[in-house]
């Protein structure tokens, strides 16, 4: 019994050994794939500490292709730790907004080609019966939206119902619904009131809440108001590893993690161009040449889907080399520069090798 109880021993320690020594080359092996991957985006990684373009170097920056993210970079203000820092997206926002809309639309609740007026009365009274939900999505409302300049002042509205009926009441028709381009908040903030009034009871951002934001694990994202009204057009706070989940879904056709959030027509509508350059009148100075979906920037042909914001967020997608990035910053002065993000994406395409 005795030489039984030490052959056990010797066999135990032995396969303890060699499972410890499995486990060390385990740990070795994916220390070295995440260096190298790191090591693989040294550009992007340089263009990240430019103080000068990015709020004094502060960034967080991710890279999701395939089934995870391959890239992950937080510097200055926005690298504490391993807890990540809850940044403004300003209209980034709108991507979250316009998948909770298109859920609507799955559920048979809703059509993009309903009028506003039907949800919310008001808007007959002023001569804006024909709105439609696509053209609040696609920024074709006909109504001239806010200039640059006003698109991050205070909100004074109590609620979204206020704000919307104001939109209403004072805001200008300058052309036919459908007709011309004014990138600006109200139709965004329209539709989502619509959302409400639909819902009855509950509130934008519990809807959101509901539907996109805990389905996708985005659980350090929120569009509950610091002050104000709720705002479905810039009004998200938001990390980046929350941020890319949304992107992702959409890159995987409406499914993350196996889970089914919109149907695969939702995302191809939301990326499909709703207005040509021609159709113009105001958009930003950093997209100025590029098409419109709906609540998303299109470009090179509509194989990129991108949506900025003047808060120095850029958020996109690229169908061809089938990644999402997203770059958060802390609130810039000021309107991003294009050319500075145009030069991180060219670093990401070299390295994907998709260009």
């Amino acid at each position: 019994m005795r030489i039984q109880f030490y052959k056990q021993a010797d066999m135990s320690y032995k396969t303890s050994w060699m499972c410890l020594k499995f486990s060390a080359a385990l740990v070795f092996m994916l220390f070295l794939h995440s260096t190298y991957g790191q090591s693989n985006f040294a550009g992007v990684t340089e263009l990240l500490g430019d103080k000068k373009q990015l709020a004094g170097g502060n960034a967080s920056a991710i890279i999701w292709k395939d089934s995870g993210i391959i890239y992950r970079k937080d510097t200055g203000s926005l690298k504490l730790g391993k807890a990540e820092v809850q940044v403004p997206i300003g209209a980034a926002s709108r991507w979250l907004t316009v998948a909770l809309v298109m859920t609507f639309v799955d559920e048979g609740k809703l059509s993009l080609d309903d009028r506003v007026s039907d949800y919310i009365p008001v808007f007959k009274s002023y001569s804006k019966g024909y709105i439609t939900i696509r053209q609040c999505l696609a920024n074709t409302t006909g109504i001239e939206a806010e200039r640059a300049a006003k698109l991050a002042q205070k909100k004074k509205f109590e609620t979204l119902e206020e704000e919307v009926n104001y939109y209403a009441a004072h805001y200008d028709i300058v052309n036919n619904p459908g007709k011309d381009f004014f990138y600006g908040n109200s139709g965004i903030n329209i539709a989502g009131r619509v959302l409400e009034v639909i819902s009855k009871r509950k509130t934008f951002d519990r809807l959101m809440s509901e539907r996109i934001i805990k389905p996708l694990g985005m659980k350090k994202t929120t569009f509950l108001p610091e002050t104000g009204s709720l705002d479905p057009a810039t009004g998200a706070r938001s990390i980046a590893s929350d941020y890319v989940r949304l992107l992702a879904m959409y890159l995987n056709k409406g499914v993350l993690n196996g889970k089914r959030i919109l149907s695969e027509k939702s995302v191809e509508e939301i990326h499909k161009m709703q207005i040509t350059s021609e159709v113009i009148k105001y958009t930003p100075k950093i997209m100025e040449g590029s098409s419109y979906g709906l609540g998303v920037f299109l470009e090179e042909g509509g194989k990129v889907w991108n949506c900025p914001s003047f808060t120095g967020s850029w958020v996109f997608i690229d169908t061809c080399g089938k990644y999402a990035c997203v770059l958060f910053t802390p609130l810039l002065t000021g309107e991003p520069k294009k050319d500075f993000y145009l030069k991180v994406k060219e670093a990401i395409d070299v390295q994907i090798g998709c260009r």
